[in-house]
């Protein structure tokens, strides 16, 4: 399938609505080594990262698009000296600023310059509920107490606080205990994020995939939560999508929403989509963001329902899912245009399930992130 097959003429389409936001990955070093880590299993390096200048021209493209929220992440952003000017550049063209970030390498001193640089939120990742366990699957020994002490920092100074918390077999059943923690950390959102196994994750399928219990179970206890949390904690819930009936509208439908731009620049519609084939992904500045937005083959492959194959075609879901995830779809079936195999109309639906179900009864050790440094 090539580029020129699957995106129609400049001429013939409409132009695309501006993105809300865009993920900044700052780098992939990260002190962490977690087994469900979503980035690629070839990280890219150093020497290959954008520098100040580059980033700084990214934001500005950003800003003249349309953009409104940037997220800086990696890996750890803590790990990049020139944060701090990042955040400044990003306030001047006057982006909405949350960084994300482990907590690790956070000291006050830095905290109170990145505040001083315009630094609106924080979303802090969170391992587990306790040391022993956050630590274990972070592979980081005193993560967890960096974590809560960088909590306590944000409280102080009244930055927002959201709480990412990713949830799998080894850590869903005590999901009570991570929104009780939400609380205490006053974090005013938690994300309780189910694992998708996408870049290192899916090496870790047998050791992380939950069961179809669990899942049933989390749905009840974050419906129960939300209610009697209504004012106090906001809840985000990302459901094991294995376990569902229908897909997600990933990234709210390829290139409609959000982008992405990876450490070296290169520009894409979700987090994964460089395992897709036929597809050739342009990196900024060199190329300009709002070209790229509009014009690039790969953001238009599968924009809209017109790529769309049976039974997606026909759907009357097809412009509240849009096909599902097009990664999940190419991992699973080796066909990326083809329907998610989440979806319960889909012909792989039965080798899914059975997958998931061998999958959650693994015993298997898990396979931690290497080459983060």
């Amino acid at each position: 399938m090539t580029e020129t097959a699957l995106a129609p003429s400049a001429a013939s389409r409409p132009a695309p609505p501006p993105p809300l936001a865009m993920l900044a990955e700052l780098t992939h070093r990260c002190p962490l080594a977690c087994p469900y880590c979503s980035n690629p299993l070839e990280l890219t390096r150093k020497a290959a990262e954008l520098d100040t200048t580059q980033w700084t021209e990214i934001f500005a493209q950003a800003a003249e698009l349309g953009v409104l929220q940037l997220h800086l992440s990696g890996g750890e952003p803590l790990s990049r000296r020139d944060l701090e000017p990042l955040v400044r550049a990003a306030r001047a063209v006057d982006l909405y600023v949350n960084l994300i970030t482990s907590g690790i390498g956070l000291t006050e001193r830095r905290l109170d310059a990145l505040e001083a640089a315009g630094l609106d939120h924080v979303q802090l990742s969170l391992q587990g509920v306790d040391a022993d366990s956050a630590d274990e699957i972070g592979g980081y020994r005193g993560g967890f107490v960096r974590k809560m002490q960088a909590a306590r920092w944000l409280a102080a100074r009244g930055i927002p606080l959201t709480l990412n918390a990713v949830m799998h077999r080894r850590n869903l059943d005590r999901l009570e205990a991570t929104i009780a923690l939400a609380v205490e950390m006053g974090a005013r959102r938690l994300e309780v994020a189910t694992v998708q196994f996408h870049g290192w994750a899916s090496l870790n399928r047998a050791a992380l995939m939950p069961t179809r219990a669990q899942s049933e179970r989390a749905a009840a206890v974050v419906r129960e939560a939300r209610a009697r949390l209504k004012g106090v904690l906001a809840i985000d819930y990302v459901p094991a999508d294995h376990h569902a009936d229908f897909p997600k509208a990933c990234m709210g439908g390829w290139g409609s929403t959000g982008l992405n731009v990876t450490p070296d620049g290169t520009v894409l519609p979700c987090h994964a989509a460089q395992t897709l084939p036929g597809l050739r992904f342009e990196r900024a500045p060199a190329t300009p963001l709002g070209r790229i937005w509009c014009d690039s083959p790969a953001f238009q492959a599968y924009r809209g329902t017109d790529w769309m194959q049976a039974p997606c075609r026909t759907c009357e879901r097809k412009t509240k899912d849009f096909g599902g995830c097009r990664c999940q779809a190419m991992a699973m079936t080796g066909d990326p245009a083809a329907t998610d195999p989440v979806c319960i109309r889909s012909p792989h639906r039965e080798a899914l399930t059975a997958r998931a179900e061998r999958d959650a009864g693994g015993t298997a050790a898990l396979v931690y992130r290497e080459g983060c440094g």
